[in-house]
Formats: C-alpha cells, sequence, structure tokens
C-alpha cells in the first residue's frame, strides 16, 4: 500500500465538509467535491465560521486555520481530483443506486492504489465493492456528527477486504487525529448506530403511543441515562432523513414493515422538516441552528 498523500470527499453535506476538514487540519491535501456549486459555497461558509469559533475559543490557531484551508479546494469538477487521489471518502446521500455509480466511476478515474470508503452506516460494503473492479479496497470509514469534534470512527471489512486496506485505514483514521474501531464482519449499522438506532425507535413508539412528548423523552436521556442530547435532539442534529433513508433501505432489504420509517418520521421528511439543517424537525432552529425554546413536534 502506498502512504496517502491526497484525499478525496464525495459530498459537501455537513458530513463531507467537516470531514474534508478533519483532513486538511491533519496535513493531507484534501478535495471536496459535489455537483451542486450551492452545496460547495455552503460548506465552505460553515467551515469557516465553525474555524472562526475555534479559533475564538484558543482550540485552534489562526496559523492551523489558514494553513488548512490552503491545503483544502472546492470544486463541482470529480476527474481531476479523483485521478490525484490516493484515498476517497464518500459522503453522498444515503442512497444505494447513487453510491453504487459514484463508486463505479470512481474505479475508472482513480488510480488502481487508491481506496475507495465510504461513511455509510446504513451500506456495507459487499452492497457496493462489486460495483468496482477492485473490491479488495473498498470498505466503510463511519465518521461521527459532528466529524471535527467525535473522535472515533468504525471501519468495516467486507468479505472481499484485505488486511492491507484495512490497515492502511486504520493508519490514517489515527493520523486525522481519530480512534478507529474495527469491525471484523459486516452489519448495517454497524456497532453505535444499531444501539442508537434501538433507543431512537424506541422513544419514537413511546412518542407515537401517546406515553410522552419530544421535550419529556429528550429530558429523561439527558437526566436520568447522562446522555449528552435526546434522541429526537440527536435526529435533528444528523438529519432526520438520514434515518428515513436507512430505513427505506432496510425494508427494501428485508420486507419486513416492521423496518419501514414511523408514521412521525414519514411526515417530517415528506414537510421537508429535516432538522436542523432545515431549521425545522423534531424543534424548530434559528439562524445559526440554536433551539428555539417551546417549539417541540406535535402531531398533526
Amino acid at each position: 500500500m502506498r502512504m496517502v498523500d491526497r484525499i478525496l470527499v464525495i459530498g459537501a453535506g455537513t458530513m463531507g465538509a467537516q470531514i474534508g476538514m478533519v483532513c486538511a487540519l491533519a496535513g493531507f491535501r484534501t478535495a471536496v467535491y459535489d455537483p451542486a456549486a450551492t452545496a460547495l459555497n455552503r460548506a465552505r461558509q460553515e467551515l469557516e465560521e465553525r474555524t472562526a469559533r475555534a479559533v475564538e475559543k484558543g482550540r485552534l490557531s489562526e496559523s492551523e486555520r489558514d494553513a488548512a484551508f490552503a491545503r483544502l479546494s472546492f470544486g463541482t469538477d470529480l476527474a481531476g481530483p479523483a485521478v490525484e487521489a490516493d484515498f476517497v471518502i464518500e459522503a453522498a446521500v444515503e442512497k444505494l443506486d447513487v453510491k453504487r455509480k459514484l463508486f463505479a466511476e470512481l474505479d475508472l478515474l482513480t488510480r488502481p492504489h487508491a481506496i475507495l470508503a465510504t461513511n455509510s452506516s446504513g451500506f456495507v460494503p459487499s452492497q457496493i465493492a462489486d460495483s468496482t473492479g477492485r473490491p479488495d479496497r473498498v470498505c466503510n470509514l463511519h465518521f461521527f456528527n459532528p466529524a471535527m469534534v467525535m473522535r472515533c470512527v468504525e471501519v468495516v471489512r467486507g468479505p472481499q477486504t484485505s488486511d492491507e486496506t484495512v490497515q492502511a485505514t486504520v493508519a490514517l483514521a489515527e493520523q486525522l487525529g481519530k480512534l478507529p474501531v474495527v469491525l471484523d464482519r459486516e452489519i448495517p449499522g454497524f456497532v453505535a448506530n444499531r444501539i442508537l438506532n434501538a433507543v431512537r425507535d424506541e422513544a419514537i413508539h413511546l412518542l407515537e403511543s401517546g406515553v410522552a412528548s419530544v421535550e419529556a423523552i429528550d429530558t429523561v436521556c439527558r437526566t436520568a441515562l447522562g446522555y449528552p442530547m435526546g434522541p429526537f435532539e440527536l435526529m435533528d442534529l444528523t438529519g432526520i432523513d438520514i434515518g428515513y433513508h436507512t430505513k427505506k433501505a432496510r425494508y427494501d432489504e428485508s420486507g419486513d414493515p416492521q423496518d419501514l420509517p414511523s408514521r412521525s418520521v414519514t411526515e417530517l421528511v415528506e414537510r421537508g422538516e429535516l432538522g436542523r439543517k432545515t431549521g425545522k424537525g423534531w424543534y424548530a432552529y434559528d439562524q445559526h441552528g440554536n433551539k428555539i425554546e417551546g417549539t417541540p413536534w406535535t402531531s398533526r
């Protein structure tokens, strides 16, 4: 395996943008690709604001920030950065057909040694790897939101992922300042999200059964269980559509109605109320992403 020098991040959403900055801060020349110029502009602005706050709080020096931005590029052209990339991290929408198409294209564009990793927690390597001619160099590298803060990353190998790919991915994660946890067998949702999803599903069940409100459930989880935020607050942070698409994909695979998204989640997605990124989800948020008090969701 060659040493990683250049990294390509696919997708300029919240996760993709922050993963790109994590890589740039660690000293890697990093390109963030998205087909939508508006998404790239928004990503740059959000990163500028986030790093400005980090500088103000003394968590980052101005020189570190400036050097990171000098190593970070944004663009709507995939071919250029793909040809130069040693490692690709895909953080596009959670739709399997989109990811498979991307990986097939990346397989043609990138050099033979490049590792192709997906940030997905819903789709495992074997669902994507056979869209390429290099299944031994495909794996999951799953960051947690916010990627610039959360230390843990899950490294998941598929049946054909080579030991060398796992070792190189673990080494990269450590260079990024993360704590990699390796899963030797693939399973949808991996470790953290399977546990989180069980909590989320029970919270939604309690809500839809009329047992307790959104705010009450979140309060119990924070004050009785010690969670940093409640399950509804966490869904708003990560994006309600992420869990929705994961559930839909699981249902498409299993055919089990139990795997379908819940009624209330479906309502929110159909209204475009996806959490902080849209200004409304289980709660309402101001333009800075701060929760507006007294605005928890009620069924309509």
